[in-house]
């Protein structure tokens, strides 16, 4: 039976064969358990490479994981985080950050999915005040849930301001790549050099079966984190499966091709719906998601072929994603369907 591919979710898509083929490979004889084992080395040692050598990596089974872990390292139960509303840890995350680390979550409303300092500063009162949960950590997403993407610019703004404050910046980087691509920046560059204090680097949704790591650019901040990554219920086992996913994502630009392409299909996507007069593109695309309104009555009849999801119900806006094994001729058929939609209805 043949399978159409979504356009639901990066997360659908199967595993890259390099990336597969690394796990095999990874599975031979026997190694020493819970990360002492010559494949973590390595995988550390690629992050070094991309990050710079003054860092801590640990690796997580999941996204959820890699930011509550993280915010607890660096947080205490009476602190609270800024996000913006629409961000990960607020909206999909079942309330795990506030569950786990007893922190507030201050939520800023955004259009585009970022948020400014202008905007963090109205979060920050009630400082010293016991009454007042105390901001602590400010949490960006890169690329965030809308696709767009912060510059280079405005990372290091909001790092200046959050520093000065005494806080720390958080960046959830589930697709901290299709960032990286879309910038045409190196992955240090929007995280090391802009003043990222601890990152949530994404691999599943760039080609990895499983795994996200928890990157601490202070030391200090990690000091624990073992203990952390225990307790949650993190710690892997067999971690070489993991950690020879990300030596094969980080050799070779394999994360940068992957990431790439799947931007480079999602310009593609918008291009071709952007000739259909009743689709209105509602986001800039800048990474792999492409938001459109579309008639409510067409978009059941689209997911019965290509799944994706309804973003907004009220105004029938909807989210596409884009992955490293679409392929233009899925977009073409696509788009196909959706223009025989409408040729239908004008003819009926």
């Amino acid at each position: 039976m043949k399978i159409s591919k979504s356009f639901a979710s990066d997360n659908n898509s199967g595993i890259h064969p390099e990336i597969l083929d690394a796990i095999i490979s990874a599975n031979r004889g026997h190694t020493i358990a819970y990360g002492d084992d010559y494949y973590t080395e390595l995988a550390v040692e690629r992050f070094k490479e991309h990050f710079g050598e003054n860092i801590d990596v640990y690796f997580v089974f999941n996204g959820t994981a890699a930011n509550v872990l993280g915010f607890k390292a660096v947080t205490k139960s009476f602190n609270s985080i800024i996000c913006a509303d629409i961000a990960h840890i607020n909206v999909d995350e079942c309330g795990a950050p506030e569950k786990y680390t007893g922190c507030k979550l201050l939520t800023i409303p955004t259009g585009n999915g970022k948020i400014t300092i202008d905007q963090i500063k109205q979060k920050m009162h009630g400082i010293g005040v016991e009454h007042h949960s105390q901001p602590k950590v400010v949490s960006i997403t890169q690329s965030t849930e809308l696709g767009t993407v912060y510059t280079l610019k405005e990372i290091s703004k909001i790092a200046d301001f959050v520093h000065a404050h005494g806080m720390i910046l958080h960046m959830d980087g589930a697709r901290v790549s299709n960032a990286a691509a879309s910038l045409n920046v190196r992955l240090r560059d929007i995280t090391t050099d802009a003043g990222v204090d601890v990152l949530s680097f994404g691999g599943t949704k760039n080609g990895m079966l499983l795994g996200e790591a928890v990157v601490f650019f202070k030391r200090d901040l990690s000091r624990d984190f073992k203990y952390i990554r225990k307790q949650g219920m993190q710690l892997a086992s067999k971690m070489r499966f993991i950690s020879a996913q990300f030596i094969a994502l980080l050799s070779n630009d394999l994360w940068l091709k992957n990431a790439r392409h799947s931007n480079e299909m999602a310009r593609l996507l918008a291009e071709k719906v952007g000739e259909i007069p009743q689709i209105k593109i509602t986001q800039k695309v800048e990474a792999n998601a492409v938001f459109a309104t579309v008639p409510q009555k067409c978009i059941p009849i689209l997911q019965e072929k290509y799944f994706f999801y309804v973003w907004n119900e009220e105004t029938s806006e909807v989210r596409w994603m884009t992955t490293f094994d679409t392929i233009i001729e899925d977009i073409e058929d696509f788009v196909i369907l959706i223009k025989s939609l409408y040729s239908q209805r004008r003819g009926g």
